[in-house]
């Protein structure tokens, strides 16, 4: 029985939406999952999580007017999707800068084992984020959807924050 096909979102700019998964801004800038030089596409097993996710990265006196959401659907068969497990982890996961984690990433990438790798959440302990291989052969098989519209409610920033509590 064939599985269900699994969707995921990326928040971006609006500007580098058309190239929002290939994996170029990991390529030009080391993540958690990833040194730079190594092409892979950070996505998440849901908007909200893709939200929060963009979000810690955001300076919090200016909400950003310029952003879209994609989501994207491939299938799950088994070979396409694997699941590092919290405790093949170092303890030290969650840190920033953590290179045995990046060592993971390339080494899978490298690896071409899968097109899809779901980690765990720093931002919110308990949901997953999914990384996909750009220069996977199955690539192909990732439908996009056309990038619509995303806005963070302004309350979320100091600035908009301090403006309304101004003007109530």
């Amino acid at each position: 029985m064939p599985a269900d096909p699994m969707q995921v979102w990326r928040i971006c700019k609006a500007q580098f939406a058309a190239v929002s998964f290939t994996g170029e801004g990991a390529r030009l800038y080391a993540g958690r999952w990833n040194p730079a030089g190594i092409r892979m596409v950070y996505t998440s097993t849901s908007l909200a999580l893709a939200s929060i996710e963009f979000f810690v990265h955001l300076d919090p006196n200016v909400a950003p007017n310029d952003l879209v959401s994609t989501a994207a659907t491939f299938s799950a068969a088994p070979k396409s999707i694997q699941r590092i497990q919290l405790s093949d982890l170092p303890a030290n996961w969650r840190t920033t800068d953590n290179k045995a984690l990046q060592r993971i990433g390339a080494d899978w990438i490298a690896s071409q084992s899968s097109l899809a790798l779901e980690v765990p959440s720093v931002a919110v302990p308990g949901e997953w984020n999914v990384l996909i291989n750009p220069t996977h052969p199955d690539l192909s098989s990732v439908t996009l959807q056309p990038p619509q519209p995303f806005h963070f409610d302004d309350r979320m920033f100091k600035v908009n924050a301090r403006e309304s509590k101004t003007s109530v």
